[in-house]
This record gives C-alpha cells, structure tokens and sequence, in this order.
C-alpha cells in the first residue's frame, strides 16, 4: 500500500480501490498512469475522441489532490499542450466539476470522463483561453483547423514496437541451440573475418565438387552411350557377314 503524508489513510485506501477498478476497467478512451509512490498526483492518458480536432491525439493530463480531498475537489491539468476554450496557458483544466459542483461523493472515474467530454463539447461562455473560445463561437472552422494543428504537433502518440516480429526473429536465430546444443556448420553464424572466409572457402569448394560430380555423371553417360553403339555397329557387322556367307553358299551349289 502506498504512502502519503498529504492523505490520510482511509483517502489512500479509497484511491487505491478506485485506481485498481480503473486499470482493469478502464473507461472509453482513458488511460490511467498509476504512480504508486503517490496517490496526490494521478495521471491519465486521454484519446482525442473521434470526430472532434483532437482526433488521433493522446493527451497527458493530472489530477493533483490537496490535503483535505475529497471534501474539496482536486485540481485538473493538461500536460499536453492544447488548443482548447476551457484549458489555460498553464494547463490549467475549468469544469464545473472540479468547482462548483464538486461533491466529495464523485470518484476519479466521474473525473475523468467529464474531462474527455469537455474535448467533445467545449464551454467558451467560460473560457480560460480566450482567443479559443472567441474563435470557437465566431469561426469553427478557424477554431478546428487551430486545434488539429496543435493535436498534429504536441498529441502525436508514441509509436508501438512490434514485439511479436522481434521474439519470432530472437526465436528463429535461437533454434537448435536448446539444451546447450551447437548449431551445425550450415546454420552457424560467422562471428570473425575469418570465420566468413572459412564459409565462403567451403561453399567454393562444396560447388567445385558438385561440378565435378555433374561432370563425371556426364562423362559416365557419354562413355556408356559410346559402348552401346559400338557393340550394336559390331552386332550389325556379324549379321551382315552371316547373310554374305550363305550368300557365297548358294552361290556354290548352282
């Protein structure tokens, strides 16, 4: 369990409970980053939801909890930057949630869902960027084009690795070498200089062989073939030297 001299040990207890329920369930779109050293600061990564200009962005924000929360409501940042009517310079998130309608009843799970919405439906009557909230009931368009710019530049999400590709690869190198076996000479991986020379020496030699073997394969069917017509040029020869002897034969007896 962690600690945290801010809060007190039923709060620490309770987030903990919350925070957990979170990560196995998180809600749509949401993200929480648990710190487990801290419970006063909770992080989460919120998606741009789709069909807004924070589409395809990923937005860090925090929750920072005082020494009395619950009873009075935790204040909301963006650490990401943002183009937003509700979102200050600093970061600094206004929702009527975290102010005015605050009940120490709400958990972290209501919090964050209220601050994806506010991506999805901004209050520029209480705007804390002015020149947002202006754009936004004036010229949405201008506004969006604004906001996709900033989601392109600083919401860019971190690319993935494929793992998956990496182990097969790690695996496929690794075969026959279970056990503290030794890989064969054909599947070996030179490791030096002359190690690749080695190689390449071999698969010289291994095809001179092979072009040896061809060529006295050839050579042992042209020889056999030369034999065959020999003996049936000779076979031939006697037949026709008996047809002339009984010739010469009949010959006599007229």
């Amino acid at each position: 369990m962690a600690s945290n001299e801010n809060l007190p040990p039923n709060v620490i207890k309770q987030l903990a409970k919350e925070l957990k329920s979170l990560d196995e369930s998180p809600p749509d779109g949401i993200k929480v980053v648990v710190n487990d050293e801290d419970f006063s600061q909770i992080c989460a990564d919120i998606e741009g939801p789709v069909g807004t200009p924070y589409e395809n962005g990923v937005f860090r924000m925090k929750l920072a909890l005082s020494h009395d929360f619950p009873h009075s409501p935790p204040k909301g940042y963006f650490m990401t930057k943002i183009f937003h009517p509700n979102v200050a310079s600093n970061g600094e998130i206004c929702v009527n949630t975290l102010k005015k309608d605050w009940n120490p009843s709400l958990g972290l799970r209501h919090v964050l869902s209220v601050v994806r919405c506010l991506l999805i439906e901004p209050f520029p009557e209480s705007a804390l960027n002015e020149q947002a909230g202006k754009m936004l009931l004036e010229n949405y368009d201008e506004y969006a084009r604004h906001a996709r710019l900033y989601t392109g530049i600083h919401a860019k999400p971190k690319p993935k690795f494929k793992t998956g590709a990496i182990s097969e690869s790690t695996t496929a190198l690794n075969v026959g070498q279970t056990n503290n076996e030794t890989p064969s000479a054909a599947t070996a991986i030179p490791s030096s200089m002359t190690d690749i020379k080695r190689v390449t020496t071999s698969a010289q030699d291994q095809q001179h062989m092979a072009n040896v073997v061809v060529a006295a394969t050839a050579g042992s069917a042209s020889v056999v073939t030369t034999t065959q017509k020999r003996e049936a040029g000779l076979a031939k020869v006697q037949a026709d030297k008996k047809k002339v002897d009984a010739r010469k034969k009949s010959l006599k007896r007229l």
